[in-house]
C-alpha cells in the first residue's frame, strides 16, 4: 500500500516549508481540540466496524437495482452532493456502470419545471424513492417528498410504502415520525455527524451502492485516510500542510480558491467540495470564497482571468494519474490537421501533459498552485480524497477560528424565506 496517497506540493509560491511548519504548535492544538466540538463523529467514523451496516445498505442496493429502474434521491446540499459526487466520478460517461442503476435528485431546487418533467420521466419507469433529511424540515427536501410521496402512493398504493427508503435520524424530526407511522424502512443519519460531512455514511454510502459503487472499496480509502492522518505532525500529515498553505495564502490578500481538475466527471465533486469550505468556513466576515474549473475546457473562457486578470485566486489542481479507459490518438495517411505527430500518444497522455503546461503557465503568470495528486480514480482514492478534505477543512476553518460545524447564515436564509411565505 502506497503510504503517500495525496502527495501536496507547490508551484510558484513565496511558501517555504520553514514557514509553514512555523504553524506546527498551533496545528498539534487544533488537532488535539476538533473532537471536542459537536458533530465530530465523522473524524473517526471510518475505522469502526461498520460490517453490518454495509451489509445491510447493500442488500436494499440489490433489491432496489433489481425491482426497479430509476431511484430519486430527495435531499439538498450535504444530503447529495456527496453521493451525486461519488456517482459522476465513477460511472462511465455514457450509459450506467454495470452492476448499477440510474439515480435522479429532487429537492435540491424549487423549481416547478425541473420536478414537473422528473414526474413525466418516471412514469416510464419502476421507481425506489430515498429521501434523506436529518430533521425532515428543511424546505427543499420536505416539498419534494411530499410531492414523491404521493405519486408513489398513487402509482403503487399499498405497496409504496415497500418502495420508499427514509435516512434520518434515529429518535427525533419531522422526517423521522412520518417514517414510524407509515413504516418505511429506515437507514440512521448520526446525531453526531452534521450534513456536509456525512457522505461516508448511509446519506451517501445508499446512492451510490444502488448506482454500482463499491461502497466496501469507497470505505477502505477512508478508513486508510483517518489512518493516516490521525498524525498530529504539521511535517507528516499533508491534509494538515494543505490547510496551512490555504491559510497562509489567505492571510497573504489572496481571497479566492480555485479547485481545479482535468476529468469533466469530477464536476459534481467540485460541488460537494465548494459545499464543504464555504459552508465551513464563510463566517465572521472571514473565509476564501471556493471555486472550481474544469480543464481543458474552460481554459478557453475562464483561463484567460486566471492567467492575466486580477491577482486575487490560486489554483488547487487536483489530478488522478491513472484513469480507467483511454484511446490512442489514431494515424490518418491524410494528416489535414497536421496531428500525426500525437499518434504515438493516447488522449490521458495528451490530458496530463496538459495538466503539467497549465500549472506551469499559471505558476509562471504569477498564480500561486497547490497540487493535490493522486495514483487513481476508483472507489478507495476517492473515499481517501474525501476524508482528507473534511480533515483538511476542519484545520483550515478552525485556523481562521470559526467554527466548521455550523452554518448560522444558512439558517439566517431559511428564517427569512418562512417570514415571506406565511406572509397574508
Amino acid at each position: 500500500m502506497i503510504k503517500e496517497v495525496v502527495k501536496t506540493t507547490l508551484l510558484n509560491c513565496s511558501l517555504e516549508e520553514s514557514d509553514i511548519l512555523k504553524y506546527k504548535n498551533q496545528v498539534k492544538d487544533i488537532h488535539h481540540a476538533i473532537p471536542q466540538f459537536e458533530l465530530t463523529g465523522w473524524v473517526n467514523s471510518p475505522v469502526q466496524d461498520h460490517h453490518e451496516l454495509l451489509k445491510s445498505i447493500e442488500r436494499v442496493a440489490s433489491e432496489i437495482r433489481a425491482c426497479a429502474n430509476v431511484l430519486v434521491v430527495a435531499g439538498v446540499g450535504g444530503s447529495f452532493l456527496g453521493a451525486r459526487a461519488i456517482q459522476e466520478a465513477l460511472k462511465p460517461y455514457f450509459g450506467l456502470s454495470e452492476h448499477g442503476i440510474e439515480v435522479v435528485y429532487v429537492g435540491l431546487n424549487m423549481s416547478g419545471a425541473y420536478i414537473k418533467q422528473l414526474l413525466s420521466y418516471l412514469d416510464k419507469k419502476q421507481v425506489y424513492v430515498n429521501v434523506i433529511s436529518k430533521s425532515g424540515g428543511t424546505m427543499e427536501p420536505a416539498l419534494a417528498f411530499r410531492v414523491m410521496r404521493l405519486y408513489m402512493e398513487k402509482r403503487y398504493g399499498d405497496k409504496a410504502k415497500e418502495r420508499i427508503i427514509v435516512t434520518t435520524d434515529a429518535e427525533k424530526g419531522i422526517l423521522k415520525g412520518i417514517a414510524d407511522k407509515a413504516g418505511y424502512r429506515q437507514f440512521v443519519i448520526p446525531s453526531n455527524i452534521g450534513g456536509r460531512y456525512s457522505v461516508l455514511t448511509p446519506v451517501g454510502l445508499l446512492p451510490v451502492a444502488v448506482a454500482g459503487v463499491d461502497i466496501r472499496a469507497l470505505m477502505a480509502g477512508a478508513k486508510h485516510a483517518t489512518e493516516e492522518l490521525l498524525e498530529p505532525d504539521l511535517a507528516n500529515n499533508d491534509a494538515y500542510k494543505y490547510a496551512v498553505m490555504r491559510h497562509m495564502l489567505y492571510e497573504q490578500g489572496y481571497s479566492i480558491e480555485l479547485l481545479a481538475s482535468f476529468e469533466p466527471g469530477l464536476n459534481k465533486f467540485h460541488e460537494w467540495w465548494k459545499q464543504l469550505f464555504g459552508e465551513s468556513e464563510g463566517k465572521e466576515k472571514k473565509g476564501l470564497y471556493p471555486s472550481t474549473v474544469n480543464f481543458s475546457t474552460d481554459l478557453h473562457s475562464i483561463g484567460q482571468f486566471i492567467q492575466d486578470g486580477s491577482p486575487i485566486m490560486f489554483e488547487t489542481l487536483l489530478h488522478f494519474h491513472e484513469i480507467e479507459g483511454d484511446l490512442q490518438v489514431p494515424f490518418d495517411e491524410r494528416d489535414e490537421d497536421g496531428l500525426n505527430y500525437l499518434s504515438h500518444r493516447s488522449f490521458n497522455e495528451i490530458n496530463a501533459i496538459s495538466k503539467q503546461g497549465t500549472a506551469l503557465a499559471h505558476a509562471e503568470g504569477g498564480v500561486p498552485v497547490i497540487q493535490l495528486e493522486l495514483p487513481k480514480l476508483d472507489e478507495y482514492h476517492l473515499g481517501y480524497l474525501i476524508y482528507f478534505f473534511m480533515k483538511a477543512c476542519a484545520m483550515s476553518a478552525c485556523l481562521l477560528e470559526v467554527n466548521p460545524f455550523d452554518q448560522p447564515g444558512v439558517e439566517a436564509y431559511k428564517s427569512k424565506m418562512l417570514e415571506l411565505l406565511k406572509e397574508k
